[in-house]
């Protein structure tokens, strides 16, 4: 089963991370405001950025390393995906 790990760019600038097992979902459930407490007040923009991974521990793990870069580092990562 594969398991992704995204970012969310925010309507006020921020950046929303998580993981799923089906993203179209997960997407559809940001829109609706029931994804996520802070997606509920940072209403998503767009899928800014996404990884794939083959179990959840790897995904979730990836997740916390994500969640602890600075803006810079997110955007340089974000950057880094659209590049290829």
């Amino acid at each position: 089963m594969s398991f992704y790990v995204y970012m969310l760019l925010c309507c006020d600038g921020s950046y929303y991370t998580g993981y799923t097992k089906d993203l179209v979902e997960r997407m559809k459930q940001h829109e609706k405001g029931k994804g996520a407490r802070y997606t509920k007040s940072h209403k998503p923009e767009r899928l800014a950025y996404v990884e794939l991974f083959d179990s959840r521990s790897k995904a979730i793990k990836r997740e916390r390393q994500i969640k602890k870069l600075s803006r810079q580092q997110k955007l340089e990562l974000i950057i880094s995906q659209n590049k290829t």
